[in-house]
């Protein structure tokens, strides 16, 4: 934005952080804050300490005294972001998506930096991780909740390292699906609803993160790799005593846990079912459209079942070497629609991550020590959902994908734009609204208007044949 947006935006940038301004004690740190969420909304080409500090006449180091040794409570800031989303974005149909984003570095200083795979590369590299998690809404809000630091082995076995950093004792090494359950149990304890989880296969590929959320008695719909495994058919346990005095060791009476990619080749239970077709949303390049097949599934842990899920296998409708796997903790009489639906919403936070990064600078960091990254962080986090809360307002409350500018100042579709379709007549939608994920026999085509619309237009109009004309 230029000064002249930002300045029409300052008595709503003012009442939106009103609500913050109980994470000070004094009153000049909390002006540090609003001008570092306007220096992260200018058009600074680079919006890292120096520059923001120059733009608006503040000394840079009194700038990055407040990222890295001023006193305000950014655990509360943190808190207060949640308990807002919580109070003002809550829907019944919303998901909670985590991932991790990567910030490339040079050195060796920033906390956390080592060689590691870097999606911002693409391939291994010297950077910085973090996981995070993302709230979307079907009505096209979406922000990030929280986020914390991977700290890798390498960083946690040398604690003098992590003294320099500023890294406390306490945070030790934790692999990244424990970072997740870290980041939900926390945004959960703030208030936040979050009816459905959903991951990657990076994360849905470990079987204790799936026993981990089943505790807790979270759904989720988790993409997992071709060899993730398990049992289309509950296999029978049983137990053997070796000797009178040991325990009882279980095994596993049918024939072992097999390959999710050889289950939905070879199961009779998928060869006998027929490819069912969804649309999944609109693209630049047209409809999206995927065929899926489903069956109960359990999931092996140590080698023993656990209890029933659902096992999706889906693939590209116009591209059939494309497939995904899920596996989700749905009630087994759950619409396949809906299931499809949040395994499918991962798109919103990459978009988070996409618009924070290049609308608000949240890799633009240049900091050496932990509370300075972490409240970074918090601040690109609180910077972002001012700009979804803006974008809601100027468009109003309605259905389908309203996101944020992307870097090229273009709106871009939103895979929970499903939801902006009307329901076939006669057909429930999910949560008992009137919209949601539909087979592509069930629903209209994405120009033909509903039954009664005032809007329609009095010709008629072409049905999309692609939904129509794919072979089972």
């Amino acid at each position: 934005m230029d000064v002249q947006a930002i300045e029409g935006l300052r008595p709503r940038l003012e009442r939106f952080l009103e609500g913050f301004d109980d994470c000070f004690g004094r009153r000049e740190p909390a002006q540090h804050l609003r001008t570092y969420i306007q220096g992260q909304l200018s058009d600074l080409p680079r919006k890292s300490i120096e520059p923001i500090a120059l733009h608006f006449g503040t000394p840079p180091r009194t700038l990055q005294q407040f990222l890295a040794r001023a006193h305000w409570d950014d655990d509360r800031m943190r808190q207060r972001i949640a308990e807002r989303v919580a109070a003002r974005h809550s829907h019944p149909d919303a998901v909670g998506i985590i991932d991790e984003t990567s910030f490339p570095k040079k050195g060796r200083h920033t906390p956390g930096v080592q060689r590691q795979h870097c999606g911002a590369t693409g391939k291994r590299d010297n950077c910085t991780v973090s996981v995070h998690l993302a709230y979307a809404a079907p009505h096209g809000f979406r922000a990030l909740l929280d986020g914390e630091l991977f700290l890798p082995e390498s960083w946690s076995a040398d604690r003098e390292r992590c003294r320099e950093a500023g890294i406390p004792e306490t945070m030790v090494y934790r692999p990244k699906w424990r970072i997740a359950l870290e980041l939900r149990d926390r945004a959960v304890a703030q208030g936040v609803s979050l009816p459905w989880l959903t991951v990657d296969e990076f994360y849905g590929r470990v079987p204790e993160f799936h026993q981990e959320l089943d505790q807790r008695g979270q759904r989720y719909v988790a993409e997992v790799p071709v060899n993730f495994y398990g049992w289309c058919q509950r296999p029978q346990p049983l137990h053997q005593r070796h000797h009178p005095d040991a325990p009882r060791a279980w095994k596993v009476k049918n024939l072992p846990a097999s390959r999710v990619d050889d289950l939905t080749r070879h199961s009779p239970v998928f060869r006998q079912q027929p490819w069912q077709t969804f649309y999944i949303k609109d693209s630049q390049k047209g409809p999206i459209v995927w065929q899926a097949k489903s069956a109960t599934f359990y999931v092996s842990h140590a080698g023993q079942p656990g209890p029933p899920h659902w096992l999706i296998v889906a693939r590209n409708a116009l591209d059939r070497h494309e497939v995904k796997h899920f596996v989700s903790n749905a009630p087994l009489n759950a619409p396949k629609r809906e299931v499809l639906r949040v395994g499918f919403a991962r798109y919103a936070v990459e978009r988070c991550f996409e618009d924070d990064k290049t609308e608000v600078g949240m890799d633009h960091f240049e900091v050496r020590n932990y509370p300075a990254l972490k409240r970074h962080l918090i601040l690109s986090a609180l910077t972002l959902l001012f700009l979804a809360e803006v974008h809601q307002e100027d468009r109003g409350e309605k259905p389908g994908a309203d996101g944020l500018p992307g870097p090229n100042r273009r709106q871009c579709d939103d895979p929970l734009a499903v939801d902006a379709w009307p329901a076939p007549p006669g057909v429930p939608a999910p949560g008992g609204g009137e919209s949601g994920l539909y087979p592509a026999a069930e629903r209209r085509g994405p120009h033909q208007p509903s039954p009664g619309d005032p809007t329609a237009a009095t010709g008629p109009r072409p049905q999309n044949l692609l939904l129509v004309s794919l072979p089972a």
